[in-house]
C-alpha cells in the first residue's frame, strides 16, 4: 500500500568557490542540526521519449538515506508536488504497476523502463524551532548522474535544496532564498536532477508558444490548453478514488467540449467533431461514478436534516448496501476506460489538438470582435430552449444550454474581465437551479426503487417515500421560480 506526502521544496544552483552562508540567525530559527551526511543512489523509470520527465513528473527507485523506496513525484502547485511511495523491494526491470497506473495518462500503453542513475552524497541541516519542530531542511548535494541511453557521459554538479518542514512556512523559505543569493547561490532552472541530467533530450522537443490573449484564437487556445491540463492532472486521482477526482476530470472534458461547440468559428468544427464525440464518451463513462455520488450526498444529508422521528428503521444501513456496490463497480470501469486504447488516443487527439489548432482565419481576428458574437449565439441556443421549458425533458435541455453558455462567457473572460465574470456567475446560478431540478428528477425513481425494496425486505420504507415527496415538492419550487430567474439573467453584453 502506498503512501502520500506534500512537498514544497525549491532547488538552488551552486556554483564552485561559493558556501553556504549561516541560517542560524533567522527569524523563528532556535536550532540548527546537522550536518548529517548520506548516500543515495537512484536510479529513474520513464518511456523512451522521456513523457513523465515532459510533464513535470519523476519516477525513481532509491536506495539509501531514511525514505529509501519507489518515489513517483507528481506536480501540485509551485514549488509543491505530491510524493507518492513504495517500499523499495527487489530491484526491477518495470515499476511496481500501483505507480505504473498513475502515470498511464502520459506513458499511454508505452514501456516504462529505466532511463538515469544518479547517485548523491549529501549533506543535511534541520532548521527547528524552540518545541523542537522542523521549520525546514537545507541539503548540499553533490550530484553525478548518467543517461542509461547509449554512450553517455557522466555529469557531474552541485546544487542545493530547501525543503518545508511540518512548522516552517513560505515566508521562511524566502528568507533562506535571500540569504543564499547573498552568497551568489541562485534558483535552478531544473525542477529535479532528472530533468538537469537530460536537458539536452528534453530540448529537443519545444513547449508550444504562449498564448497572448490578443486573438480570438490565443484565448480560446488558452482555455483549452487549461481544460487539458486538468484532464490529466485529475486522471491520477481517479484512479485512486480520491475526493471530487471524478467530477473535476468530468467537468474539463465538458468545458472544453463545450469550447469546441461554441467556439467552432474559430477552431475548426468540422476538425474537431470526433474529437468532442470521444470527449462525450469521456463524461459518460465518468457520469456514472459522479451520479451514483451525487445521489448518496443527496440522501444522506436530507436523512440527516430530518427530524429522528421521521427516519423509520436502518435508513442509513439501506444507503450503504444500495450505494456501496453500485459505486464500486462504477469505479471499476472508470479505470478500465482510463487503460483503455480508445481514451489513450483521445489524450493523444488533445495533444495533437493543443499544439497544433485547426484554426480557421476568423483565429487572428482580434478577440474583442470575434467572441461577443459567439457567445450571443450560444446565448440565442439557451433563449430558444428556456423559453418553452416546461417539463423535465425540456428544462434538462435549458439546464445544458445554460453550462455550455456559463464556459463560452468562462472562455472570454480573460479578455472581457469584470463584465464576463459577473455575467458568468448569473449564468452559473440560472444553470444550477436548473441543475437542481434535474438532480430531483434523477432522485425520485432511486427513492421508489429503496421505498419498494425495504418492503420486499420486511423493513420500513416510510423515510423513502417522505423524501420522494420532498424532492418533488423541491422541483416544483424550482419550476415555479424558473420564469423569473430566465428573465432576470439578460442577454450578455461583452461588445
Amino acid at each position: 500500500m502506498s503512501r502520500s506526502v506534500h512537498e514544497t521544496e525549491r532547488k538552488y544552483e551552486a556554483p564552485g568557490g561559493t558556501a553556504l552562508p549561516d541560517l542560524a540567525d533567522l527569524p523563528g530559527v532556535a536550532a540548527v542540526a546537522g550536518p548529517e551526511e548520506q548516500r543515495l543512489e537512484a536510479v529513474y523509470y520513464d518511456t523512451a521519449d522521456l513523457r513523465l520527465a515532459r510533464a513535470g513528473l519523476t519516477l525513481r527507485r532509491r536506495t539509501g538515506g531514511d525514505d529509501a523506496g519507489w518515489h513517483l513525484k507528481l506536480p501540485v502547485g509551485v514549488d509543491t508536488r505530491e510524493e507518492v511511495r513504495l517500499p523499495p523491494g527487489r530491484a526491477a526491470k518495470h515499476p511496481p504497476e500501483e505507480l505504473g497506473s498513475l502515470v498511464r495518462v502520459h506513458a499511454r500503453g508505452r514501456e516504462l523502463a529505466p532511463v538515469a542513475r544518479i547517485q548523491t552524497t549529501r549533506q543535511r541541516w534541520q532548521l527547528v524551532d524552540d518545541r523542537g519542530g522542523l521549520l525546514t531542511e537545507v541539503v548540499e548535494d553533490l550530484v553525478s548522474g548518467q543517461a542509461l541511453v547509449g554512450d553517455s557521459p557522466v555529469d557531474s554538479w552541485r546544487e542545493i535544496e530547501v525543503e518545508l518542514g511540518e512548522r516552517g512556512d513560505v515566508a521562511l523559505l524566502d528568507r533562506v532564498e535571500e540569504r543564499l543569493a547573498g552568497s551568489g547561490i541562485t534558483r535552478s532552472t531544473s525542477s529535479a536532477k532528472l530533468t538537469r541530467l537530460l536537458a539536452d533530450r528534453l530540448a529537443a522537443t519545444s513547449a508550444p508558444p504562449a498564448a497572448t490573449g490578443r486573438s480570438a484564437g490565443d484565448v480560446v487556445l488558452a482555455y483549452l490548453r487549461e481544460q487539458a491540463d486538468a484532464l490529466k492532472h485529475q486522471d491520477p486521482r481517479v484512479r485512486r478514488g480520491e475526493d471530487d477526482a471524478v467530477h473535476q476530470m468530468r467537468v474539463a472534458t465538458r468545458r472544453m467540449r463545450s469550447a469546441l461547440q461554441a467556439f467552432g468559428a474559430i477552431v475548426d468544427r468540422d476538425d474537431t467533431r470526433q474529437l468532442t464525440d470521444e470527449l462525450k464518451w469521456l463524461a459518460g463513462v465518468l457520469g456514472e461514478a459522479r451520479d451514483l455520488e451525487v445521489l448518496r450526498d443527496r440522501f444522506e444529508n436530507a436523512v440527516a436534516a430530518l427530524d429522528d422521528e421521521l427516519v423509520l428503521g436502518p435508513v442509513k444501513a439501506q444507503l450503504t448496501r444500495h450505494f456501496a456496490p453500485l459505486e464500486a463497480a462504477a469505479h471499476e470501469a472508470s479505470v478500465a476506460a482510463l487503460d483503455s486504447d480508445r481514451y489513450f488516443a483521445l489524450l493523444d487527439a488533445v495533444d495533437a489538438l493543443v499544439a497544433d489548432p485547426p484554426f480557421t482565419p476568423a483565429a487572428r481576428e482580434k478577440a474583442a470582435k470575434v467572441l461577443p458574437a459567439l457567445v450571443d449565439k450560444t446565448y440565442r441556443r439557451l433563449a430558444k430552449r428556456a423559453g418553452s421549458a416546461q417539463d423535465d425533458v425540456a428544462l434538462h435541455e435549458a439546464r445544458k444550454a445554460a453550462k455550455r453558455l456559463r464556459y463560452a462567457v468562462e472562455v472570454s473572460e480573460p479578455r472581457f474581465g469584470k463584465r464576463a465574470a459577473k455575467y458568468r456567475k448569473k449564468v452559473k446560478a440560472v444553470q444550477e437551479l436548473l441543475g437542481e431540478h434535474q438532480d430531483g428528477v434523477v432522485a425520485r425513481p432511486v427513492l421508489r426503487e429503496l421505498g419498494a425494496k425495504a418492503q420486499l425486505d420486511g423493513e420500513n420504507g416510510f423515510t423513502f417515500g417522505l423524501l420522494h415527496g420532498l424532492e418533488t415538492a423541491a422541483a416544483q419550487r424550482v419550476e415555479d421560480r424558473f420564469p423569473d430567474a430566465w428573465r432576470r439573467l439578460g442577454k450578455p453584453k461583452l461588445r
